[in-house]
């Protein structure tokens, strides 16, 4: 985003401030809240070289919209990781979370990971943290990852596309997506410099007939394309051991 186009944005933010609360208290009010993923978050499948991984973030890590883990994140870069791997797999995650929470969940966490995805940051834009602070957030938590778990490779998920989420109305859905986009492209260009990570945009059209019925969270067949997008990016990367 251009220099002009961050400052229209900001502009437009503070002009639309008290519609922006208006829109924001309704969509709090009216959107339903559904129920993170039933199922198993720790296991181990398939047969080859031993893989762990681990799964780390927010609503959509937890498989919001998708019913079961096996139709969510978890399940669906599971079941193709292990058609060549044996997957002792973990999925840490809660609805709401943001960076600064799962910074605070790997002083519980116990054991080593050789592939870690974190999903995080679209709380980060809708609570307010700063872009500063959440940018510091992530890099130690990637740090973390490498120096304490052993994470030889970090799949970063990049902030989603809220500007296209449906259960959003205008000119909210501008202003947060618009947000969103800063994050995004600040994030990627983080990623970029750091050792052992890659991230993972969601670069394809966004059909709101594949998303949950909340219009806010994936549903299971976007669950399956980023999953797919994962697994091709490690692949791309480098080869775990």
């Amino acid at each position: 985003m251009s220099d002009g186009a961050l400052r229209g944005y900001h502009l437009a933010s503070l002009i639309l401030a008290p519609v922006l609360i208006r829109q924001a208290v309704y969509v709090r009010r009216t959107v339903r809240l559904l129920p993170e993923a039933e199922g198993p978050r720790e296991g181990q499948t398939g047969s080859g070289p031993p893989l762990r991984l681990l799964i780390i973030g927010d609503s959509s890590a937890a498989g919001v919209g998708a019913g079961t883990q096996d139709r969510a994140l978890l399940g669906q870069v599971v079941a193709r990781l292990a058609e060549e791997r044996t997957v002792h797999y973990r999925l840490i995650a809660r609805s709401g979370a943001r960076t600064r929470d799962a910074l605070r969940w790997l002083d519980e966490i116990e054991g080593a990971f050789d592939l870690v995805v974190t999903a995080l940051g679209i709380n980060d834009v809708t609570k307010g943290t700063g872009l500063q602070a959440f940018l510091r957030q992530q890099s130690r938590l990637w740090q973390r990852l490498r120096d304490e778990r052993g994470a030889s490779l970090i799949l970063a998920s990049g902030v989603p596309p809220v500007g296209r989420f449906p259960a959003l109305p205008q000119p909210l859905r501008w202003v947060v997506g618009q947000r969103a986009a800063i994050f995004e492209a600040a994030l990627c260009k983080r990623a970029a410099g750091a050792a052992g990570v890659a991230l993972v945009g969601f670069d394809q059209p966004l059909d709101p007939r594949e998303m949950s019925e909340d219009g806010f969270h994936p549903g299971p067949e976007i669950y399956r394309k980023w999953a797919e997008a994962l697994v091709a990016r490690a692949a791309l990367t480098r080869p775990v051991s």
